[in-house]
């Protein structure tokens, strides 16, 4: 690692972000690994996102702010510049309404092996109103394996949990069809799972992830029918298990998310 080189660069895509935005840096300020850059790329928000991301990055020199000239209608774009941007050789993801546990980057830190196949993830638990969190410290934490296989049939990966090698997500980076528009993170976990083993999933609720109306993945039938696409489009795989795999993903997000209360 070179002098300066932060050992996480954090990569959060922003669009009209400014009602949740302060409160999402915040969470990566209390974090209680310094060590990281925070690259909040703006994608021509028309509210003040980017005043309030510039003023918290005159306070923090870990802070910094890409303010895009076109956009890109949705995530796929910005996080693939963030990437590109990222000096540090793990690359963390937080959408710009989530908040992470004080402890998520240590925990997950002290999890990766090898940097140059790292692909780690936590459990994570629903929020709406970040007055109501509460955090207890993270010790030992157990872990699950998700595989290929395992992913295909049910999404397990909470994007804003995520921490992978930058050399692997240069190899996958996210699809900026507008077709894959809130699927596009479930197609690129699974690429990255075609290249390494597993994805290390800590058995931890690092990350909170609000919900609110009016989400991108709020409708369950154009959801769906994004699902199917992934799959139906997938190098290899028949009509057949297309829609196999799109069933237990639908069957088993609303298992999990719904009767159980958590992914």
């Amino acid at each position: 690692m070179s002098l300066g080189q932060p050992r996480v660069s954090i990569v959060m895509p922003a669009y009209n972000a400014s009602q949740y935005i302060e409160a999402t840096i915040d969470s990566v300020i209390r974090q209680t690994e310094p060590d990281w850059e925070l690259i909040v790329i703006d994608d021509c928000s028309t509210d003040d996102t980017r005043h309030k991301v510039s003023t918290l990055a005159e306070s923090d020199s870990r802070i910094r702010l890409i303010a895009l000239e076109k956009n890109f209608g949705g995530p796929a774009g910005p996080r693939n510049v963030g990437i590109r941007s990222a000096r540090a050789d793990l690359v963390a993801f937080l959408d710009s309404d989530d908040i992470w546990h004080p402890d998520k980057l240590r925990v997950q830190l002290a999890a990766v092996g090898d940097v140059s196949n790292a692909f780690v993830c936590s459990g994570m638990v629903d929020f709406s109103d970040e007055s109501t969190l509460r955090f207890e410290p993270i010790g030992s934490v157990k872990s699950d394996r998700i595989t290929y296989w395992r992913q295909s049939v049910r999404a397990q990966i909470p994007t804003s949990s995520v921490l992978a090698s930058k050399a692997l997500l240069l190899k996958t980076p996210f699809w900026e069809d507008p077709a894959y528009k809130a699927v596009e993170d479930y197609h690129c976990w699974l690429r990255i799972l075609q290249l390494v083993d597993h994805c290390e999933k800590l058995k931890a609720p690092l990350l909170c992830y609000r919900k609110s109306e009016g989400q991108i993945s709020g409708s369950k039938l154009m959801m769906m029918k994004k699902v199917l696409r992934v799959h139906r489009d997938f190098p290899g795989r028949s009509l057949f298990t297309a829609y196999v795999y799109t069933l237990t993903h639908v069957l088993g997000g609303f298992y999990f998310r719904f009767l159980k209360k958590g992914m």
